[in-house]
C-alpha cells in the first residue's frame, strides 16, 4: 500500500493498525531489496532530478553560509 500507491505511511498505519515506524522500516527494506526492479528514469525525469539536485546543492550552500554568520553579542542593559 505504501510502496505501490505512494500513500503516506501515517494513513496506512492507521488503516492497518500497525506501528508507524515498523511499517516505515518494512517499506524501506522492500524498496532496498527491489531497487533493481524499478524502471529506468525517462528523459524528463532525469532532467527534473538534475534540477532538484542542483537546487539542493544551492540550498545546502546557503544554509552553510547563513550558519557562519556574525556571532551575536549580548548587549548589557
Amino acid at each position: 500500500m505504501v510502496v505501490e500507491s505512494t500513500r503516506p505511511v501515517a494513513s496506512v498505519t492507521w488503516e492497518l493498525q500497525v506501528n508507524e515506524q515498523i511499517l516505515r522500516n518494512w517499506a524501506n527494506d522492500y524498496r532496498k531489496a527491489h531497487a533493481a526492479d524499478e524502471p529506468p528514469l525517462t528523459v524528463p525525469e532525469r532532467a527534473r532530478l538534475r534540477e532538484l539536485e542542483k537546487e539542493v546543492r544551492g540550498l545546502r550552500l546557503e544554509k552553510e553560509f547563513m550558519g557562519k554568520g556574525v556571532p551575536r553579542t549580548r548587549v548589557a542593559t
